[in-house]
């Protein structure tokens, strides 16, 4: 891993010639901001919806998983953002190919996606707990980021770890936190995992005043999410274990399901979280602005997701222990936004 600017690896392949594009305002973090709430707030809610009705939560991975690479490859063909990738040419044609490092903040990338989507079909645990864990783990990587990668951490910083890591203990001492089952824990801990490897990558490689450097980070980065996750998906489903079963079961739905409709859409919306809570984490200031900016409009989401299915009668409402935790994040998250200056 590149430890510094001076020595962030080189690609070798050839350079997209484009024209040099203008940084974008600092307001279009908000509006970026404003669809991820827009997709997520409906990606949570049906993933809930589906699992609560029956489905197991392993099962609705491979048809949305397959819907959000088509989006994803759709979306960036559709718009040209694909001749910002690098390029490689095979057989005398020229292809984008994503480099080394932004392959590997792909993979991370594609753990998170599976990751997220299984994290809201756990029976017995709500939106807003599990949000909880996701999305207070990552502010308190944040600073830990910046750190690592010499960025500045501002006293705003450690006041918002303190109080992301109050609203974890809030959470723990809440009922629900006891009916945190393994698989459940494996999930939380490995998406975690996922998103500090690929924060590193981005402070590192991608954070940057040129939009064309920041636009071919996302696009190398999103060819390969995807795709890795239904590569992973696939292999997974081959092996002897119980939950292969139930992968496997979920690729048979491609061949007919009522839920299956239902479950394409959970992948669609999960690429519109994917591209716009990427962009919003690539804006170049510090990650302990960014970071708070995209969690403040999932926790959001969530918040509304579960009170919209309570609302319905479709599950229980947020109890007053998750909703004291998200309050504190969204606390945490005015807090560290404080300190995010331009860089």
């Amino acid at each position: 891993m590149p430890e510094g600017p001076a020595s962030t690896p080189k690609i070798s392949r050839p350079q997209p010639t484009l024209p040099s594009a203008p940084p974008l305002p600092p307001w279009s973090i908000w509006a970026f901001a404003f669809g991820y709430f827009a997709a997520y707030t409906p990606y949570a809610a049906l993933t809930k919806y589906l699992s609560d009705g029956g489905n197991e939560g392993l099962s609705l991975l491979p048809v949305s998983t397959i819907a959000s690479v088509a989006t994803m490859l759709v979306y960036i063909f559709a718009t040209g953002l694909h001749r910002h990738a690098g390029r490689v040419r095979v057989l005398g044609v020229s292809l984008p190919m994503p480099g080394r490092w932004t392959a590997l903040s792909g993979l991370a990338s594609a753990g998170i996606v599976m990751t997220t989507t299984l994290a809201y079909t756990f029976e017995g645990i709500s939106i807003v707990f599990m949000m909880l864990l996701l999305r207070g783990g990552v502010l308190i990587i944040a600073p830990i980021v910046d750190a690592i990668t010499g960025r500045s951490v501002r006293w705003q910083s450690w006041a918002g770890l303190a109080l992301s890591l109050a609203a974890l203990l809030v959470a723990f001492l809440a009922r629900a936190s006891f009916q945190l089952t393994v698989i459940a824990a494996i999930d939380v801990g490995i998406y975690l995992l996922a998103y500090l490897i690929r924060l590193r990558f981005m402070s590192r490689l991608a954070k940057s005043q040129d939009s064309n450097v920041t636009l071919r980070y996302f696009v190398e980065e999103q060819l390969v999410t995807t795709p890795a996750a239904v590569l992973f998906l696939a292999i997974f489903a081959l092996l002897p274990v119980a939950a292969a079963a139930e992968v496997r079961s979920g690729f048979a739905m491609l061949g007919g399901h009522p839920h299956l409709a239902a479950t394409f859409l959970v992948g669609i919306l999960s690429a519109g979280t994917g591209v716009f809570g990427g962009l919003v984490l690539l804006d170049p200031r510090e990650t302990t602005f960014t970071v708070p900016v995209n969690r403040a409009s999932s926790i959001l989401a969530g918040v509304v997701a579960s009170a919209s299915l309570a609302l319905l009668g479709a599950t229980k409402p947020p109890g007053v222990p998750e909703l004291i935790g998200a309050a504190l994040l969204v606390t945490a998250i005015v807090v560290l936004a404080i300190g995010g200056k331009k860089k």
